[in-house]
């Protein structure tokens, strides 16, 4: 057996073929070095790809040294803050980053604090009954750039407030525990938003960028200012076993934002948000095309997901990197404005494409599915009204609903139509409340057993089996 996260099976008859050749000419051994070679690689390619993104667990073996925030002084009565142990802490711990990394325990109490930054090779990991609760007052948020496929806050022009927990060009960090919680104490932030009273955009509860194998596990997040995991610029992300809420009245809170992020897994989850439960982005208008860094290679499954306002599961606004190879499936969507929405708008550029989404199952739901072409602001006078975004090869199958208002509603861009938009055994039960059950324009793709029956446009009979419709259903994996 191999070593390595693969195990490579290699039979006896080869080696011993192996260690007979090695009496041979050298050009020989090194043809059998290159089938063991190939036989290994096989054998990666297929244990990777089995699942997608979320095929194989990552292994959170522990760490070799561990300290309490207590060594560092930390109070946990909920009024003490205690920014500076955790920043010192990670401090003493980043010693030990080339020792097999290191574990900061947070015990069961109330811990206040301001932002603070991770490290690489660290594992936070918060107790049963451990709470970190995020400092109301400003001053104890740092001031930070905006990213720069933003190219300001998006709320307001400028700088932007440091999520509570940072990571930067991190590798092998993970934040996890036994079901502790991390409570961003919103409430405040939420009134400063509504108010227009901000002198900085809100911050999220935990963002990771430009980082690499990074695991946010067995966590609950609560009263998120804006976003609660937000991981951008990253890569190899798992997102698994999380419960995140913020009530229905809190303006604009998203649960889980993959940002210009590719292989990334979010699986088990429970998200209920005051706008989107689950939002894929990369990148505002001029600066997300400059950028180019796309999410891809996303895999979603087995969530139930709540969005008051927005949408269970969203794509966009903020698009402009691009956005494919995404599959969700196993998903319970309950109690939302809408359940599956695609969101652009002129200037934006970028791609939404490949995409599959099956085996989702709608209550009490307004708006089943949507994608809109006329969705989103501006960051600035800057951006190229010419910069049409695609949407196209959009598969949905397995569907089923009940309480529901509106099945579809498509609106694509004269100059750019929603494309090859496939629907495939999908049944809602509306009621009675809308006439009007589907409503498209600009789109054009392919039905085969919905119901209620959708628009003509996306009844093409020039589609069949055959098509590209579904060729990337029955593909799905491969685009991981």
């Amino acid at each position: 057996m191999c070593d390595g996260e693969v195990n490579c099976l290699v039979n006896d008859e080869i080696i011993h073929l192996f260690l007979f050749q090695l009496n041979c000419d050298w050009i020989w051994i090194w043809i059998w070095v290159a089938l063991l070679l190939l036989v290994a690689l096989s054998n990666a390619v297929r244990v990777s790809g089995d699942g997608g993104q979320c095929g194989s667990n990552p292994t959170l073996d522990p760490r070799p040294h561990s300290v309490s925030i207590l060594e560092f002084g930390a109070v946990g009565d909920g009024r003490t803050l205690n920014t500076i142990a955790f920043q010192n802490a990670i401090f003493y711990l980043k010693s030990f980053a080339d020792k097999g990394g290191a574990q900061l325990y947070v015990p069961p109490g109330k811990w206040l604090t301001g932002s603070f930054n991770l490290t690489s090779h660290l594992t936070l990991f918060l107790e049963k009954g451990a709470v970190i609760i995020g400092s109301q007052d400003p001053s104890h948020w740092d001031v930070i750039e905006p990213l720069p496929s933003y190219g300001r806050g998006l709320e307001v022009p400028g700088g932007r407030y440091q999520s509570l927990i940072n990571g930067y060009m991190l590798h092998d960090v993970v934040v996890t525990g036994n079901n502790g919680t991390i409570d961003g104490m919103g409430m405040v932030w939420w009134e400063w938003y509504s108010s227009h009273s901000l002198n900085h955009s809100r911050p999220h509860l935990v963002e990771i960028v430009a980082s690499d194998n990074v695991v946010v596990s067995n966590l609950t997040f609560l009263n998120a200012p804006a976003y609660s995991i937000h991981p951008v610029y990253c890569s190899h992300v798992h997102i698994q076993n999380v419960s995140i809420s913020a009530p229905p009245e809190s303006p604009y809170t998203v649960g889980i934002v993959p940002d210009s992020s590719e292989h990334v897994c979010i699986e088990d989850c429970i998200v209920g948000m005051g706008f989107d439960a689950i939002s894929l982005k990369s990148g505002w208008d001029e600066y997300g095309i400059a950028y180019g860094r796309p999410t891809e290679k996303v895999h979603i499954r087995r969530v139930h997901l709540h969005a008051f306002s927005g949408s269970a599961l969203a794509f966009g606004s903020d698009m402009s990197g691009g956005i494919s190879d995404v599959v969700v499936e196993h998903a319970h969507v309950l109690n939302s404005n809408s359940g599956i929405e695609f969101r652009t708008t002129r200037g934006r550029g970028g791609y939404m494409k490949d995409i599959v989404i099956s085996d989702i199952e709608m209550e009490n739901v307004h708006t089943a599915i949507a994608a809109t072409g006329n969705c989103g602001s501006h960051p600035d006078d800057n951006f190229d009204p010419n910069a049409l975004p695609l949407l196209d090869h959009i598969t949905l199958r397995d569907v089923t609903g009940t309480n529901i208002t509106i099945a579809g509603n498509f609106a694509g861009i004269e100059e750019s139509p929603f494309t090859n938009i496939c629907l495939s055994n999908i049944t809602l039960s509306t009621d009675s409340v809308s006439p009007m059950t589907w409503e498209c324009s600009n789109v054009s793709g392919f039905s085969d057993s919905v119901l209620p029956e959708p628009c003509p446009e996306l009844g093409n009979p020039s589609y069949d089996s055959s098509s590209s419709c579904f060729l990337s259903i029955s593909g799905k994996t491969a685009v991981l």
